[in-house]
Parts: structure tokens; sequence; C-alpha cells
């Protein structure tokens, strides 16, 4: 292997600063030799790893890849150095946990392979049948943690702020929305929205269409992603995603994702549990990585337990 912890150190603080002069001074190395570690880096990988324009540095795509395993690779790092360092061992658990979005499945898996291997004797559950209801389940005590978009107000659980994702809608390339910078609200009365759960489920419907008075031509329930996109690329109608989710299909040009309003329409993800595990260590742990690995978020974006403020949703 070609790379070496310092490597990542270097591309991380690199990435974070934009700048070489500061990133050394976080590194405690000349900018001299910092620029030539970055380039002994590029040579090893043969690949140009940051643009260099207007003295900033920002990442090529390949220096973008490399950022987001650093990351995730100098965390785990200082986790289970912290953890050696002072004798802790997390006791025998159960995490019973569910997300409010089929989408979120994609990317917990990388979740629980990180977590594992730092809390080894906590057993995570997921309960993919609680998707649609977390917060019932959790009242109900089926759950532990439920990852949701919902608001929360029962007093009995904490709810604490990870990250946001943009919702998007997705059309076919021959679609009148496709060649827009954005739709309003009120397009979507002509349209058939296909959801991932019923209209009175729905929380683009209920909490973003509803509010501004509009409803869709017709809504047609598809529990699946894949079939969802393949609908959409049929022209059996319009689907609302995350941004990450499609962005895929987007760069394979075979679907359109164009912004909702001009503003944007953003989805803010919540942690909630029982405030009798506000302080186990393996809990934070596990939020911290849902952090890192979550897809809406990319590189130095990454601020644990903190999201950008959504922007106001306009018609």
């Amino acid at each position: 292997m070609d790379l070496e912890i310092r490597h990542l150190r270097l591309v991380a603080a690199v990435a974070e600063h934009g700048n070489l002069t500061r990133a050394g001074a976080t590194l405690h190395l000349t900018q001299s030799a910092l620029s030539h570690q970055l380039r002994d880096i590029e040579d090893r990988l043969g690949a140009r790893l940051f643009h260099r324009a207007s003295r900033k540095l920002t990442p090529t795509p390949a220096g973008e890849r490399l950022l987001k395993s650093a990351l995730a690779v100098l965390s785990e790092l200082r986790v289970t150095e912290e953890a050696i360092r002072n004798g802790e061992d997390a006791a025998r658990a159960t995490l019973r946990l569910s997300t409010e979005c089929y989408t979120c499945y994609h990317w917990l898996p990388s979740v629980l392979g990180s977590f594992r291997r730092v809390f080894p004797r906590v057993d995570v559950r997921l309960d993919t049948s609680a998707t649609r209801e977390p917060l019932r389940a959790l009242i109900d005590g089926q759950l532990d943690v439920g990852i949701m978009s919902t608001p929360v107000r029962e007093s009995q659980f904490v709810s604490r702020p990870l990250f946001t994702d943009e919702q998007v809608v997705i059309v076919a390339p021959d679609h009148p929305f496709a060649s827009r910078p954005h739709v309003k609200l009120s397009d979507f009365r002509q349209e058939r929205l296909i959801t991932y759960v019923p209209r009175e489920e729905s929380h683009f419907v209920t909490r973003v269409l509803q509010p501004a008075g509009v409803l869709p031509r017709e809504i047609e329930p598809v529990q699946l992603t894949e079939a969802i996109i393949e609908m959409v690329k049929a022209g059996l109608g319009v689907a609302v995603m995350a941004r990450w989710a499609v962005e895929p299909h987007v760069q394979q040009k075979t679907v359109r994702a164009v912004s909702i309003t001009s503003n944007g329409v953003y989805k803010q993800w919540c942690a909630v549990f029982g405030r009798h595990l506000n302080d186990a260590e393996y809990l934070r742990e596990f939020l911290r990585l849902v952090v890192v690995h979550a897809a809406a978020k990319r590189g130095r974006a990454i601020v644990p337990f903190r999201g950008r403020r959504p922007s106001r949703v306009a018609g």
C-alpha cells in the first residue's frame, strides 16, 4: 500500500484549509515541505488531487474520493486510540435502530461496519419494519434510536441534529421540467407524483406541498428506489428524492434532477432516542459515524451533530 497515515492527514488538512500555508501550520510543516509531500502523494497515485487556482486548492474528483476515505480512516483511528489509551471497553449492549426513509439504508451499512470495529460488543439490530413509523416504535419501546426528519416534541426523547440533504424532483430527460433551473411548487399540480409511501405519510406532500395549497394530479406509492427511478425514466411520473441518492443516474444522463423552488427544499435529519441513552459512549460514537458516512455530506462539510440551516420554502 503506497499511502500512509501521514498522507491522509495531509490531504485532510489541505482540503480543510484550501491553502498550503495554513495546512502546513496545522501539520507543523513548512509550505515547501508540505508541497513536496503533496507532489509525492500525487506521484504515487498517478493522479492530481487538487486544482490550483487563485491561491486556493480545491479537491479534484480523485481528491474527493481520497478525502472521504481519509476522513473515515482518521476518525476511526482516533476513536480506537482513545479507547485503548483510556482502557475503555463498552459492556454488552443492544442498539435497535430504524430510519424514516428507505434511501438511508443505502449508506447505513458502512456506518455499521465502522461502528462494529470500534464497539464489537454492541449488537446493532436494524428494524426496517419500523421505517414508516419510527416514532411509534420508539414510544412502544421497540427501538432505541430513530433517524428521522419529522420533528419530535415528546419530552421523554432527545432529538439531536445530524445533517441535511436537498430534495430534488427527478424527471425523464425529455420532461418539460428538465430544462428548468428550478420548479415552483404550483408546477406539481399537473404531475403524477411517485412516492415511497401513501399521500398522508409523505414528507414532501404533507410538509411542503399541502401547506402551499398544492396537490399533484395523482400520487402513486412505490417502495423501491430502483422501481421509482425506472418509472421516472419511462416517463410515467416524477419523483422527489435526495440529490445524493439520484446523482449516479444524473451523471449517466438517464434522469434530470431539478431544484424545487429558487431556494431549494431541504430535509433536516435528526437522531431521536430516549434520555437514558444521552450519556452512552457507544451511542455518541454511532451518531458521529452517521455524520461521517451519510451520503448527503461531503468532505470538509462534515460537522458532527450540526447541520446547515435549510432555506425557507418559496412557492
